[in-house]
């Protein structure tokens, strides 16, 4: 599928007009969760929630990482998630869980992030 870019506005869900922009950062749907770093989250008052959690990079190095919780922006679209915080030498992530509360998909031909229509939801009293 190859790799592409995008960029995002990451804000204090607290505080809604602490922002800050990630003009870089990859969108990868192999990453579970968004890898913001660390002094960009600090920068806007979001601190650790979930102290040093264990986690696999990629290529199968362990490694332990806090979480906070964010608004994550792209475009006119906005969802809250947890948010990794990455150390100096993490790759940004945008991960699959934010895409998906976003409501988008990757464009693998584009290499653009798109809607995914619908939103499947069960029919109740039926």
């Amino acid at each position: 599928m190859g790799s592409f870019r995008t960029h995002c506005i990451v804000q204090n869900h607290t505080h809604r007009e602490r922002t800050v922009e990630v003009s870089e950062i990859l969108v990868d749907t192999g990453s579970e969760r968004t890898w913001i770093p660390s002094h960009l989250l600090e920068a806007i008052g979001i601190f650790p929630e979930k102290k040093r959690l264990n986690m696999i990079l990629a290529n199968g190095q362990p490694v332990s990482r806090s979480i906070g919780f964010a608004i994550i922006r792209v475009g006119e679209r906005q969802t809250i998630d947890e948010v990794v915080f990455a150390d100096e030498g993490d790759l940004p992530l945008l991960g699959a869980r934010t895409m998906e509360g976003l409501n988008l998909m990757v464009d693998p031909v584009a290499k653009e992030l798109v809607d995914r229509g619908p939103i499947s939801a069960a029919l109740c009293g039926v």
